[in-house]
Order: structure tokens, then C-alpha cells, then sequence
């Protein structure tokens, strides 16, 4: 049987919002299996998918650009090891240059982006070098991602952690940052529930046909309640499903056609999402040192 640690309940916890022995629990009967785990506190407890776009799990910044005709634009996640450096001057001002590279040489991967060269004649890579060094972190460039449009472009950026870049035709210039806002709000996955995987949706209906069998009602209506239930989740996860934040009463679908706008895509790039932090524990690590040093 798999040793089932701390760190590993209070991952399951921060997915599913769960106690902490429950979670240890459901750890134990799956064997240590987080997915597995996941799934069957899930299907005991009615909860919901788990937001990891809402966790951030590292430090570091967005960095965004757009062209002054709005028809392309790029973001870019730029990591460091603490907060303090994110804020840094240099390290901010890195990251607006790389989206603004991205943007204006139609650079596709990081590979490409550490290879290229920046506005003042260095080098990526060597600047990034230089700025471990003389801020004495390790910064890494993580994504990036470019758009080229012939509607328009929005971009909105919370705070620096969070960064929306939409794609939209019709309309004007207001419904495309609102329609930004919205989407760092409430983080849809997809325009469209065309657009949701099988896989995802598999994986719901098979929860949610699970939930509705401890029911103990009939089959027939069971099979009801999960075709209502995935319904539900498909207007959560969608941008055209979700109700729109600044007029809950209507939903982005509707707010599109009474504006004549289309969203042709987005995407959402949140600091750290997916990453593992690491946790420090600052006493230890001065008396790890004074005893390295005895």
C-alpha cells in the first residue's frame, strides 16, 4: 500500500475543498491514486470539479503585448522563486519585452523566444542569465502563446498573475476587455461546449452517473439526471454558457448576439498553474545552515 503523506491531503483538500480525513480516506481506499481519489470523494460528496486555474503554485509575472492595430498581440509567463523578485523592476520589464518580441517576430515556442534578440541587441538566454545572476533566483521563461487576428484583440491582466488575451470579431473595443475580465473571473475552459474534450466529459459522465446511482431511483430516471447534470457542467465551463459577470441575467451567448460579436478564441494563462510549490520552512532551513557550519 502507498505511504500516504501530508503533502499528498492537502493536495486532494485544495482540489476538492474537503476535510482533511476524508481526504486521507479516499487516498487510502484508491491507493494513493490523487485522479482516483479525486473521483471517488467526488462521487461521495456531490462536489464539483476542482478550478486548479485558481491556484497559483509558483511565483513570477505575465507579460502581454498587443499592436497598436489590435491584430496581434502575445503573453508570456516568466517564473522566479519569490514574490519579491516578481515585483522586481528588471524582472517585470523582462517580461513585457519577451511578449513584445514574441508579438513582433511571430516566434512560436520558448525555444525560439531564448534564441532570439531583444530590442537593446542581447541576447534572451544571456539576459536571462544575467538577471539570475544579479537577482540571485532561478527565473525560467515557461509558455508562451501569440495571436494574429483579423477581428480584434482584448487583453486583461490581473494584477500580474493572471493574463486573458481574447480573439473576437463585431462589437467594439469594450465588449472584448469586459468579455477578458469575465474569462479571468470565471475561467471557462473553451468558447463552446463543442469544444470540450471527450476525455473531460467521459470523466464527468461517469462521476456523475455514479452520484445519481446512489440515488436508488429507477434507471430511466437516473439517465435524466445525468443528461441535466452534464448539461450543467457545460454551461459552467463554457464561455458562452456562463452567465455574464457584469449582468448575471444573461449569458455571454446572448450578450454576443445583441452585440453582433463573435469570441474566435482566448486563452488564459494563470502564474504557477500546474506547478508544484515549493514550501519553505525558514527556521529549519537557517539551523540546516548553522549546523553545515559547525
Amino acid at each position: 500500500m502507498a505511504d500516504i503523506t501530508a503533502g499528498m491531503v492537502k493536495e486532494l483538500r485544495d482540489l476538492t475543498g474537503l476535510g482533511m480525513m476524508e481526504c486521507k480516506k479516499a487516498l487510502t481506499e484508491s491507493g494513493g491514486d490523487m485522479k482516483a481519489a479525486e473521483d471517488l470523494l467526488r462521487i461521495k460528496s456531490g462536489a464539483k470539479a476542482s478550478k486548479a486555474a485558481g491556484r497559483l503554485a509558483a511565483e513570477g509575472m505575465i507579460g502581454a503585448y498587443t499592436s497598436t492595430d489590435s491584430r496581434s498581440g502575445a503573453m508570456v509567463e516568466v517564473n522566479c522563486e519569490t514574490d519579491f523578485v516578481a515585483r522586481n523592476e528588471d524582472f517585470v520589464n523582462f517580461a513585457k519585452n519577451l511578449a513584445q518580441l514574441v508579438t513582433n517576430q511571430n516566434l512560436t515556442d520558448t525555444d525560439s523566444l531564448s534564441a532570439a534578440t531583444l530590442a537593446n541587441g542581447e541576447n534572451v538566454e544571456g539576459f536571462r542569465k544575467a538577471l539570475v545572476m544579479k537577482l540571485g533566483e532561478n527565473i525560467s521563461i515557461r509558455r508562451s502563446i501569440r495571436y494574429q487576428t483579423q477581428g480584434r484583440l482584448a487583453t486583461y491582466l490581473h494584477g500580474s498573475k493572471i493574463g486573458v488575451m481574447i480573439d473576437y470579431t463585431g462589437g467594439d473595443e469594450s465588449i472584448g476587455k469586459d468579455l477578458a475580465m469575465h474569462i479571468a473571473a470565471s475561467k471557462p475552459i473553451c468558447v463552446s461546449k463543442e469544444q470540450v474534450s471527450s476525455e473531460l466529459l467521459a470523466r464527468e459522465r461517469l462521476i456523475y452517473t455514479a452520484q445519481a446511482a446512489e440515488s436508488g431511483k429507477p434507471a430511466d430516471i437516473v439517465a435524466k439526471m445525468v443528461e441535466g447534470r452534464v448539461s450543467k457542467y457545460l454551461a459552467e465551463v463554457t464561455l458562452l454558457g456562463q452567465p455574464f459577470v457584469k449582468d448575471p441575467d444573461q449569458t455571454v451567448e446572448k450578450l454576443l448576439s445583441a452585440k453582433s460579436s463573435k469570441v474566435n478564441g482566448f486563452t488564459m494563462f494563470v502564474v504557477g498553474e500546474g506547478m508544484e510549490k515549493k514550501s519553505c520552512d525558514f527556521a529549519a532551513e537557517v539551523m540546516a545552515q548553522v549546523n553545515q557550519a559547525k
